[in-house]
């Protein structure tokens, strides 16, 4: 692992770059960066929220299914089943779109946050943190949880196929 202070300074700015003359200009920069920060922070709640709602979801599905005896689901029609179906994986569609939606939202905030951050005297988001976290790309130092998100509605989706293979056939 390198040294993060390799990654976080900005040389091409100094204290010389905070002078009367550009503290304007610095301010408004910063004040935009804290707005991007924010807003990235604002999508990744709603990116949970939206998890929490989807997650709570699928396990009541999965616990009324659970109560139901397999001798009482045998006697619904296989169209009843395969409709539930139908609207349980469009359903669990909906949550990898938003899911997926979420994760590009985030990538273009943190892009024009490493951006304003050429303009600062450190790369705090876009260079020292996301490099000291190998940029996601390496699964010991990190895995970022969009990836394992993107998963979750999959593996329930498959669930319901094979549980509706297993009543209907």
């Amino acid at each position: 692992m390198t040294d993060i202070r390799e990654d976080l300074w900005n040389e091409a700015v100094g204290p010389d770059s905070y002078s009367a003359a550009t503290e304007k200009y610095q301010d408004a920069i910063l004040n935009q960066y804290k707005i991007c920060v924010e807003m990235a922070d604002r999508v990744s709640s709603r990116r949970n929220l939206t998890n929490t709602f989807f997650l709570s979801l699928n396990s009541a599905v999965v616990a009324l299914f659970a109560g139901v005896s397999a001798d009482a689901l045998a006697r619904v029609s296989v169209w009843v089943l395969a409709a539930g179906l139908l609207i349980l994986l469009t359903q669990c569609l909906t949550w990898f779109v938003m899911v997926r939606s979420y994760r590009q939202l985030n990538a273009a905030k943190y892009k024009v946050i490493g951006a304003l951050e050429e303009r600062l005297p450190a790369f705090a988001y876009s260079r020292a943190e996301w490099g000291s976290l190998g940029e996601g790309k390496d699964w010991r130092a990190y895995v970022p949880l969009t990836d394992v998100e993107q998963w979750v509605p999959i593996v329930f989706g498959a669930a319901y196929v094979l549980g509706f293979l297993a009543v209907a056939l």
